[in-house]
């Protein structure tokens, strides 16, 4: 399958520290990749690599064989209207109203009429379980489920061939957690979008992701269906995995 995202040789520095020292991994259009690692393994840092915001020491990225650190502004610019991204903290601009949150993307990539974007504003609430009326609410007056769901149908907004999720379910309590993980399962089923996610969550690696990348010290330690890297014989991943034996 086409490789739409690829990492070779990734080198990170800060300062004296080395966070990933040589790593390489491919992702196929439609897989839905987790990667994990403990804290610390820079996990965050490497999808900041991969979506253009921080620039690795050494290496290659490429996303739908473009790569990200070579081409110039306006190459990139085009490559960030082919992905979405939600943040670990949701990202959400606190002084806009969600459905003005939502209408951010259209009105930066798109010259639609403001009764279309009011429109797509409200499918994409409805797309991730929100009702139509929770537009009119500030992001602080939500709960932090409904926060992440609004990221989320942001990320959504322009319709991605890729879609980043960092630590999704950070935050939450564990319904909460649970049912963002029900939400990703119908997405990933209906849209059929690559979905790549950072996260620790282990019930979110075993319930939504087709695929597991596992770093530790700087490198890849397993990479794999989840069944196959549940059964790497590695300490971190024994210790991970334990959890759920």
């Amino acid at each position: 399958m086409d490789a739409v995202i690829h990492a070779d040789s990734i080198v990170t520095r800060f300062g004296d520290q080395v966070v990933h020292d040589g790593i390489s991994f491919s992702v196929s259009r439609g897989e839905v990749v987790a990667l994990i690692g403990g804290s610390g393994s820079g996990k965050s840092v490497l999808l900041r690599e991969i979506i253009g915001l921080l620039r690795p020491a050494s290496g290659r990225i490429e996303l739908f064989g473009t790569d990200v650190w070579s081409s110039d502004a306006a190459v990139v610019d085009a490559l960030r209207s082919r992905f979405g991204v939600l943040f670990q903290d949701g990202a959400l601009f606190s002084s806009l109203t969600v459905a003005e949150n939502l209408a951010v993307p259209f009105r930066e990539n798109t010259k639609l009429p403001q009764d279309i974007v009011e429109a797509l504003v409200g499918f994409k609430l409805g797309l991730v379980g929100l009702p139509a009326q929770t537009g009119a609410k500030a992001p602080a007056q939500l709960s932090g489920g409904m926060r992440k769901r609004v990221a989320l149908a942001r990320a959504l907004a322009l319709e991605p061939d890729i879609l980043f999720l960092d630590e999704p379910t950070s935050g939450l309590d564990p319904v909460s957690a649970r049912a963002f993980d029900q939400l990703l399962r119908v997405l990933k089923g209906s849209l059929g979008l690559t979905v790549f996610i950072v996260t620790h969550d282990l019930d979110l690696l075993l319930s939504v992701a087709d695929r597991a990348i596992a770093i530790a010290g700087g490198k890849v330690i397993a990479d794999g269906p989840v069944s196959e890297v549940r059964q790497v014989d590695d300490p971190w991943l024994r210790d991970y995995f334990a959890v759920r034996a």
